[in-house]
């Protein structure tokens, strides 16, 4: 026995575009008879030409064509049952379940239908009750206009007044040209957004009529295709793309351009939605090559959705009055060589003061393999403004692939003398060991990592050219209660307590090397350049004064650390760095840069030969604090202040590093006898018999014992009737008395006698 057919909730109607060779369609529907299959072709009822198969069946079937219907027609099957009463139940007969479920069917089947016409006709909505929508009779809705009253009910409207009215109380009737022109769409200028059609002169008269009336443009959803490259004027109020631009034009320029150069201030607009492809991938070899390119934009909320295939994704620029004080919001930036960039053209205009938040900056790994990719650029034409500053970054995530190849793949590039870049929770995957490079003078960047597939070893790749240590990575991806701390390497908090009197007119401190601008002879080495005092320093209530030249240091391993901060309490210091090799040989400038500086310049000094900040550190609240970066090249500094232009006062120095690192700060050494005020020696000794009140006595060599020193001497032996002395009769030797005080003779064992000598 046959199943009985089922009636599911499937719509009673299904349609498909004809590709010029199919000639069966399927319907997903039942039909109890051929004859109720309705074929429409674009729009029109065909009555032959077709079979239909599937009749009777709960899930349709086949309607195929004797010709297939053309590319782009319109293909609709639709079911068609007679509403009507063929058959009757007999009095007293059998009511069989197979005939009363085909008449429920048949009722089932015409309901769904009545519900699928329904569907496409003026309706009230369900939550009103009440209301008038009949209509007048032939003749007095004859040339009229149906509108709605100021209740919502239906009324008539004369046909040439051309006025309608929001629907609210107070609206004021105005003509459809003027509703139509609120907004402007681009399809009102003939762009299709099929993909396929040239919809660049569309656009382009789309954009040029929202300029002239000053109005928001809308670019609908689908792909619009363009040949040509786009402008919008500034005097747009915005656009609003809902779809995407796919730009076939020329390589060399700017797909797509918003707002205008010279003076103008694109100010209080908002674009949104913004999406530009390039249709082929590009070579990225020119930077002239731009997906979208935005002008001298000021307080302004700008949202790019998806921007792929160019040599530079995003343009800021500033060649005008400059772009300021705006917000954008970044989405998928993909395939571009360097995904944004934050430009300026001249020397008038500024590019600063700027918030993005998210931003998905990637790289296929099919991409150019060979070439270097980049996130974000701060960059300048020659000659134009350099000082961008304050750019937030919130959230970006960069997956440039060129981990593990000869490429560089690193999310900033910052060619400027940028201030103040702040970039949070960042996302580097597959990105260069490096979370930017700088070129520049760039200073007081912030770069919290908050995951990378390098885990902690994140850095800034400072070029041969940059002159200023421009930032800090704040790698909290496995780091994060490490990295929250700092690691003091040194610290003396009061000059003036730490001072030694080394002789009548020489000054040390303790853990500071002294140094001098003008070391006589030929030094060469660590150890002709540091000295343990010098005169010329003047004390004073707090701290001392460094005049004539002279300066003060720590002496730091830096063979694992490169990165230290030196904090001073001065007047007007002067930073300075010394470098040395590994064999403590002194680095000249001869290697190029060694030494980078957060808050100046540092330059060369061919007569001290050191590293000095380009000017005193005046400034209290910026200059003072300084954080110094060495070159690889450097296995030992000395890092600290020097006398230049003008004598000072200098109170306190404390030197801190990378928490990552400790290195050794070296004074007191046997081969560096600097920063102490206690010098210690011993060596062997073997008394002859000394006679009772008789005394013996050896000289023990100690460099840098003077006479005025406190000094203390100890036998390594039991002296029972012994008293051991110590004088300094002679700069760098400690005389070293054995008296037997005892009333009989004493011979000591041989020993060894230590002496201790301490600096007033």
């Amino acid at each position: 026995m046959a199943e009985h057919i089922r009636i599911g909730d499937v719509a009673p109607r299904v349609q498909y575009l004809g590709d010029g060779s199919r000639v069966a369609f399927t319907y997903p529907f039942p039909i109890f008879q051929t004859s109720e299959m309705e074929l429409r072709l674009d729009g029109v009822v065909i009555s032959g030409g077709f079979s239909v198969t599937g009749a009777g069946s709960s899930e349709g079937g086949s309607v195929i064509l004797a010709t297939p219907p053309a590319s782009g027609s319109t293909v609709t099957l639709r079911r068609r049952i007679r509403v009507e009463r063929s058959t009757d139940f007999q009095d007293n007969g059998v009511l069989r379940a197979r005939t009363l479920n085909d008449e429920l069917d048949r009722i089932v089947a015409t309901l769904q239908e009545q519900r699928e016409d329904l569907s496409s006709t003026l309706r009230q909505d369900p939550a009103e009750v009440g209301g008038s929508f009949t209509l007048p009779l032939r003749a007095a809705r004859a040339n009229r206009m149906l509108g709605f009253d100021g209740i919502g009910n239906l009324v008539l409207l004369p046909r040439d007044s051309a006025l309608i009215g929001a629907p609210f109380p107070g609206a004021v009737p105005y003509t459809v040209e003027d509703k139509l022109a609120e907004q402007l769409s681009a399809r009102d200028f003939g762009a299709t957004g099929d993909g396929a059609t040239e919809d660049g002169p569309a656009l382009q008269a789309a954009m040029n009529a929202a300029a002239a009336s000053g109005k928001m443009l809308l670019i609908g959803e689908g792909t619009f295709r363009s040949t040509q490259p786009l402008t919008l004027p500034g005097a747009a109020a915005g656009l609003t793309m809902l779809g995407s631009i796919v730009y076939a034009g020329p390589a060399g320029q700017p797909a797509l351009t918003i707002g205008d150069g010279g003076t103008a201030r694109n100010a209080s607009k908002r674009h949104s939605g913004l999406s530009v492809l390039r249709a082929t991938q590009g070579a990225w070899e020119d930077e002239a090559e731009i997906g979208i390119l935005l002008r001298n934009h000021d307080a302004s909320l700008i949202e790019v959705r998806r921007v792929e295939g160019f040599t530079i994704g995003i343009r800021t620029l500033g060649d005008g009055r400059g772009f300021e004080d705006s917000t954008l919001e970044l989405g998928r930036i993909v395939n571009n060589r360097i995904g944004l960039d934050i430009h300026t053209a001249t020397a008038g205009a500024w590019n600063t003061s700027i918030r993005y938040h998210g931003g998905h900056f990637a790289v296929g790994s099919t991409v150019h393999v060979d070439k270097d990719r980049f996130g974000i650029r701060l960059s300048a034409a020659p000659g134009a403004y350099v000082a961008h500053n304050r750019h937030l970054f919130n959230g970006p995530n960069f997956e440039l692939n060129a981990e593990g190849r000869p490429i560089s793949g690193i999310p900033f590039l910052c060619e400027v003398n940028s201030r103040a870049i702040i970039a949070r929770g960042v996302r580097m995957e597959g990105c260069s060991g490096f979370v930017a490079r700088h070129t520049g003078a760039a200073q007081d960047h912030v770069y919290e990592v908050a995951w990378a597939s390098q885990g902690y070893q994140v850095e800034i790749d400072h070029a041969a050219s940059a002159s200023r240590l421009g930032g800090v990575v704040e790698a909290l991806h496995q780091a994060a209660p490490h990295r929250a701390a700092t690691r003091e390497v040194a610290s003396v908090p009061s000059l003036r307590a730490a001072m030694i009197r080394w002789n009548s007119t020489e000054t040390g401190f303790e853990k500071l090397a002294c140094l001098s601008s003008n070391v006589a002879g030929s030094p060469a080495l660590l150890h002709d350049f540091v000295f343990p005092a010098l005169d010329s320093f003047t004390l004073t209530n707090r701290g001392v004064m460094l005049t004539g030249g002279r300066g003060l240091g720590f002496i730091v391993d830096a063979r694992s650390c490169r990165d230290f901060a030196l904090s001073v309490d001065a007047d007007a210091p002067r930073l300075v760095v010394m470098c040395f090799d590994g064999a403590n040989n002194l680095l000249t400038d001869s290697l190029g840069p060694l030494v980078l500086a957060s808050g100046q310049s540092m330059v060369w000094n061919p007569t001290a030969r050191w590293w000095q900040g380009a000017a005193d550190m005046t400034d209290a609240g910026l200059s003072r604090l300084q954080a110094v970066r060495l070159s690889p090249a450097v296995a030992t500094a000395v890092i600290g202040v020097a006398r230049i232009s003008a004598d000072y006062e200098l109170r306190a120095l404390r030197l801190n590093c990378d928490p990552r690192h400790a290195p050794a700060v070296m004074y007191g050494l046997p081969d560096l006898p600097i920063g102490v005020r206690e010098l210690v020696a011993e060596q062997a000794w073997d008394p002859a018999s000394i006679t009772a009140g008789a005394s013996a006595q050896v000289n023990v060599p100690v460099s840098g014992a003077r006479p005025g020193d406190f000094v203390q001497a100890a036998f390594s032996l039991a002296t029972s009737g012994a008293v051991f002395l110590a004088q300094i009769g002679a700069q760098d030797v400690v005389t070293v008395t054995a008296w037997n005080r005892s009333g009989a003779a004493l011979d000591l064992n041989a020993g060894t006698v230590r002496v201790r000598v301490v600096k007033a």
